[in-house]
């Protein structure tokens, strides 16, 4: 996160176009796992924005284990995401116009353990009493994903 951060420093709050990967974790039971974050409050997808010099792939096998403790064997591209309806303004006010590479994972290792300063708590959820209170820049990425898998 250095790089966003260093960057913010210079602009403020305004407006930025960030790049970044999100992982939908499926595990053996079909379950999809999600963290509550702490900044806004909300149910989530692990990721996170790139660093320089860091490959997509690379970035969301990084915050995967950074903020769920898991390692991913593999990940398969699901899609790219970027417009209007990535458009995020965060509680503590910087904006932000996501791109954002998500990927599944279903092959991985680990025992959950959440990032403390990001993430309230981590639980796998069944496809049918996902929380009314998703990240609203990661409801697109779910919704295409139950669409695309109609996973019940």
């Amino acid at each position: 996160m250095g790089y966003i951060m260093n960057l913010r420093k210079l602009v403020g709050s305004r407006p930025l176009i960030i790049v970044g990967a999100c992982v939908i974790v499926i595990n053996k039971e079909n379950r999809l796992l999600l963290q509550l974050r702490k900044d806004n409050n909300c149910w989530g997808l692990a990721g996170g924005s790139l660093e320089m010099g860091e490959s997509l792939e690379q970035a969301a096998k990084r915050e995967l284990l950074e903020e769920t403790g898991l390692v991913a064997n593999k990940l398969e591209l699901l899609n790219v995401y970027s417009g209007e309806k990535f458009y995020y303004k965060y509680p503590h006010g910087d904006e932000v116009y996501n791109v954002v590479t998500a990927y599944i994972c279903n092959d991985y290792e680990g025992v959950l353990k959440k990032e403390d300063s990001e993430v309230q708590e981590l639980h796998f959820f069944r496809f049918n009493e996902l929380p009314s209170n998703i990240s609203p820049p990661d409801l697109p990425v779910i919704q295409e994903y139950l669409h695309k898998f109609m996973v019940n």
